[in-house]
C-alpha cells in the first residue's frame, strides 16, 4: 500500500508532558507546537498532500483561563512568524472550525494566512481550532434545511456527496489515517463524518515527544493494513 494521502492527528498529551517533567502546562504546548514544524517538513517530504492537526477543540474552551489565554497567544505568534515559512514551502493553510469565538486578531491573521497561501499545491494544512465535529454536522444539517426551505434544492437531491460538501472539509478527501498520541482511544469529537472508514493508530507517546521515527511507524503500519470499507477480502 503507498503512502496515505490524508493524515489526520489529536495532538494529545502536551499538559502531561510538561508536568511529568515539574514544569507549567503551558511549555508543554510550546514544545507541541514546535512538534507541528517537524511532522509538517515530514509530510511535505513523504509527498503527504493533506495533513490535519485537532490543535484546540470547543470544549477546551473551559479550560482555565489562564491556560486558555496562553495557547490563544501562542497560536497567534506562530500564525504571524510561521506564515512565511508555510509559504515558501508551497503549503495551502486552511482552518477548520467556529472561528468566530477567536479573537478578532487571531482571525484577522487567519485571513491573511489562508489568502496568502490559497494557490499553494504542494500540501494542504488544515488546523482545527475551535473545533467540534458535532457542531460540524449540525451546521451542515441547518444549511441543507435552510436551502430546502427557501426551495433551493429538493430532499431527493441529498445524499452522502451533497451532505459532505456542507461541511469545513469541502474539497478535501477523508483522513487515510488517524494518530492519536497520548495513550487515549477515543476520537474526542474529531471529523466524526469523515472518520468512517480511516484506519486509527494509536501510541503512548506524548505529542512534544512524537519524533519523525513515531511518524514513520505510524505510516508503515496504515500501509500494511488491508482497507477493504465493508467489503470481502
Amino acid at each position: 500500500m503507498t503512502n496515505p494521502k490524508h493524515v489526520a492527528i489529536i495532538l494529545d498529551g502536551n499538559g502531561r508532558w510538561a508536568e511529568s517533567r515539574g514544569l507549567p502546562r503551558i511549555m508543554g504546548h510550546k514544545k507541541g507546537a514546535e512538534r507541528i514544524r517537524e511532522i509538517l517538513k515530514a509530510c511535505i517530504k513523504l509527498d503527504i498532500p493533506y495533513l490535519t492537526l485537532y490543535v484546540f477543540s470547543i470544549e477546551n474552551w473551559d479550560r482555565p483561563t489562564g491556560e486558555v489565554k496562553y495557547l490563544m497567544d501562542l497560536l497567534s505568534y506562530y500564525l504571524k512568524e510561521e506564515i512565511a515559512n508555510i509559504h515558501k514551502n508551497n503549503v495551502k493553510l486552511k482552518v477548520i472550525g467556529n472561528t468566530t469565538l477567536l479573537h478578532e486578531d487571531i482571525q484577522k491573521d487567519i485571513e491573511y494566512g489562508t489568502n496568502l497561501t490559497k494557490d499553494n499545491q504542494k500540501l494542504t494544512l488544515n488546523i482545527a481550532l475551535s473545533y467540534s465535529g458535532r457542531e460540524e454536522i449540525l451546521m451542515a444539517t441547518k444549511k441543507i434545511a435552510q436551502n430546502i426551505l427557501d426551495q433551493k434544492i429538493s430532499i431527493d437531491e441529498i445524499n452522502e456527496a451533497f451532505f459532505a460538501k456542507q461541511l469545513y472539509t469541502d474539497q478535501i478527501p477523508d483522513p487515510d489515517l488517524l494518530i492519536r498520541t497520548s495513550g487515549e482511544q477515543r476520537l474526542s469529537n474529531f471529523l466524526l463524518w469523515q472518520l468512517a472508514y480511516t484506519e486509527l493508530f494509536f501510541t503512548n507517546t506524548l505529542w512534544p515527544d512524537f519524533s519523525i521515527d513515531d511518524f514513520l511507524q505510524a505510516i508503515n503500519n496504515f500501509k500494511s493494513r488491508e482497507r477493504r470499507y465493508g467489503k470481502t477480502k
